[in-house]
């Protein structure tokens, strides 16, 4: 004998899948909208400079990383580094490379900031990747201290405490810093060119990096040899000065005692 109390509506089950659709579309469509949110502008690029950077790439970057930027064995595979890889290497000079070497070095710029843009366009059509930083990104009004701290702890060890540079094994250096555009310190932290290791937003969020470079521009700007910053003599010429001062007072001390005793 059938329960009548227990039968379901034909519509409950309707129902059900209908909540669990609109839920399902309501999550896929926040979780689209945060992610268009975080999204850098300069990661949105036109159809036409997409084709524009695939004509520059088949005429100058083929050969070595394939037609498809699919790689060979002269050059990397370039699907999925990002615009911000391409803007650094194309934009530093040091891409196209023109010599085997431990490292590839910077260069002069051999194209436009027009033609970079284009090129990095179409290698980020081709899969996702690091986007080139916004300008906001970039503005130099983070925490210098703080930035000098994160510096110290994660970039020092190659670039020096103040990012003069400094060798590394088997022929390869990390270069100076001094000099070199914001956005470019972004992006090699960002997409960790050649020797660097990657500095992801999970190991250095934009915040920090955004501080970091602040801490470099600041440096920059207000360059120090150490010491007591005597005319940025620096601390061995402070103390030499030091001790000529103290040695000079001594002498005088004893001309003055002996003149006192006779």
């Amino acid at each position: 004998m059938k329960n009548k109390g227990s039968r379901r509506s034909p519509f409950a089950a309707v129902l059900v899948m209908a909540a669990g659709l609109a839920l399902t579309g309501g999550g896929y469509a926040a979780a689209t909208a945060a992610v268009e949110q975080v999204k850098p502008a300069s990661a949105v690029a036109s159809a036409a400079q997409v084709e524009e950077g695939r004509k520059l790439f088949l005429a100058n970057c083929a050969s070595c990383h394939g037609k498809a930027a699919e790689g060979s064995a002269a050059g990397p595979s370039l699907i999925g580094v990002g615009a911000a890889s391409v803007d650094f290497q194309v934009g530093t000079g040091r891409m196209p490379g023109q010599a085997s070497g431990p490292q590839l070095q910077a260069k002069k710029v051999q194209f436009t900031q027009e033609q970079i843009d284009s090129l990095a366009a179409y290698v980020a059509s081709l899969a996702p990747g690091p986007a080139v930083p916004t300008e906001e990104m970039l503005a130099a009004d983070g925490d210098a201290t703080r930035g000098g701290e994160l510096f110290r702890i994660n970039c020092a060890m190659c670039h020096n405490a103040v990012g003069a540079g400094g060798a590394l094994t088997e022929g390869k250096f990390a270069p100076s810093l001094t000099g070199v555009e914001s956005k470019h310190i972004y992006e090699a932290m960002v997409t960790g060119p050649q020797n660097m290791p990657v500095f992801n937003d999970a190991n250095l969020t934009p915040e920090d990096k955004k501080d970091i470079i602040t801490y470099l521009k600041y440096v920059e700007e207000n360059p120090s040899a150490g010491g007591y910053e005597l005319a940025n003599l620096g601390p061995v010429v402070e103390g030499l000065f030091a001790w000529v001062f103290v040695l000079g007072l001594i002498i005088a001390i004893t001309i003055w005692l002996g003149a006192k005793s006779n």
